[in-house]
């Protein structure tokens, strides 16, 4: 997401950063080692909610709890496609399993 809010809509590390809600560091980081990450932006289902979750990331005001629904089908497709690395396959947390946050009103 970060890499696209910087190609597709022209901002720079510090802007995706606030709209992410993260650090610009957190952004250079990534930038650096993302030859080591799993690359979902070739998994079409998960681009589409990653741009979903743009959009509503760059509206004012932000609607968190939408985006946290898009977040959880984005990690419940990729954690049932095992797209994960795979040291987050082998540590998969019970809890995550046990998430209810998507069937709260």
């Amino acid at each position: 997401m970060a890499q696209n809010l910087i190609e597709k809509h022209d901002m720079n590390q510090i802007e995706a950063a606030r709209v992410l809600g993260v650090t610009q560091s957190a952004i250079s980081k990534y930038n650096k080692v993302r030859g080591t990450t799993i690359p979902l932006e070739n998994v079409p289902q998960v681009q589409t909610l990653a741009d979903q979750m743009i959009t509503l990331l760059m509206a004012t005001p932000v609607h968190q709890t939408d985006v946290m629904r898009l977040f959880c089908q984005a990690c419940r497709l990729i954690r049932s496609q095992t797209l994960m690395c795979p040291l987050c396959q082998q540590n998969q947390d019970p809890i995550i399993d046990g998430c209810d946050f998507c069937n709260q009103p």
